[in-house]
């Protein structure tokens, strides 16, 4: 059950309404409302703070925008270099993104299903490229798989080497997008509500029977959200990728890198690149949030025909 909200529409002269959802409460505030100079002073001070950071958040964007027009940006994607990057980056992403779901699945499901060891420890490891340098994860994935890493002599062994081919693109944009994958399907999952668990359980459904055909498709808005900003994630990738897997042309530079390669000689390459990967970052996000609010909220909802 949602938790009671109490809001207060004037002040404390009336008495408080009680909301189920703090969703409910439209535009009833949920602080008295402070009159005269001191709150103008403090709405004004609001405003100002408000406009201050979506400015500072709008301008990049929007100079990079004006700095290259149309035509010129046409003309740019069809350099050879430029596309080379494009197909580079959806491929790389793309196969990234695949395994994030593939892999992220499971870890979802022993997440939420039972109890395991070290569980905080774990979660704490999922979101810990969320908060970690780029430079130092592609440090860590180099010591790890590099000819000198943890596992390189086993990967020698085998006539296997990572760094500095398209896989080490893979794996860089594995590491920093998997946590948006999990996290948000964890989410999800949790919100899934006991009961239709209870009577599939009462079915004698087995557990991976009750997670395939009840939790999954319940929580499927958080897969989808999840694996949406995750690919938007690997896409953007740069500091990851430029230490662990170089940017050689065709094998390794993707877009962001491409970007940083023209940014030395040719200003309107990069700014070309540049928009596109804006305009790709900026079309999914707002993709995710025009879709309703129900969908994208992660809320698990009862199917059809339940009771």
């Amino acid at each position: 059950m949602s938790a009671w909200i109490i809001a207060y529409r004037r002040g404390f002269s009336e008495p408080p309404r009680v909301y189920p959802n703090a969703l409910d409460c439209g535009r009833f505030r949920l602080m008295p409302r402070v009159k005269g100079f001191l709150g103008g002073l403090i709405r004004a001070g609001s405003l100002v703070a408000a406009g201050l950071l979506v400015a500072l958040l709008a301008l990049p964007p929007l100079a990079l925008v004006l700095r290259v027009s149309p035509l010129t940006l046409i003309g740019r994607l069809r350099d050879p270099a430029v596309l080379e990057a494009l197909r580079l980056s959806l491929f790389t992403s793309a196969i990234a993104t695949l395994l994030v779901i593939l892999l992220g699945l499971p870890l979802a499901y022993f997440l939420i299903a039972r109890r395991v060891r070290f569980q905080r420890v774990i979660e704490t490891l999922v979101d810990l490229p969320l908060v970690l340098p780029p430079t130092v994860a592609g440090a860590g994935l180099l010591f790890a798989f590099g000819r000198a890493g943890l596992l390189g002599g086993v990967l020698q062994a085998f006539g296997i080497a990572i760094p500095f081919t398209t896989v080490a693109v893979v794996l860089a944009q594995v590491f920093v997008a998997a946590p948006f994958f999990v996290s948000t399907l964890v989410a999800g999952l949790r919100e899934v509500e006991p009961r239709y668990l209870e009577v599939a359980s009462t079915l004698r459904a087995r557990p991976s029977a009750i997670f395939l055909r009840v939790m999954l498709p319940m929580a499927m808005p958080s897969l989808l959200a999840g694996a949406g900003m995750g690919w938007a994630r690997a896409l953007g990738e740069f500091g990851a990728t430029i230490t662990f897997a170089g940017s050689l042309p065709g094998v390794t530079r993707t877009l962001p890198l491409a970007v940083y390669a023209a940014l030395q000689s040719d200003i309107d390459a990069a700014v070309a690149l540049a928009v596109v990967l804006l305009v790709v970052s900026f079309v999914v996000l707002l993709l995710l949030r025009l879709l309703p609010a129900g969908f994208l909220s992660g809320r698990a909802r009862a199917p059809r025909g339940a009771g």
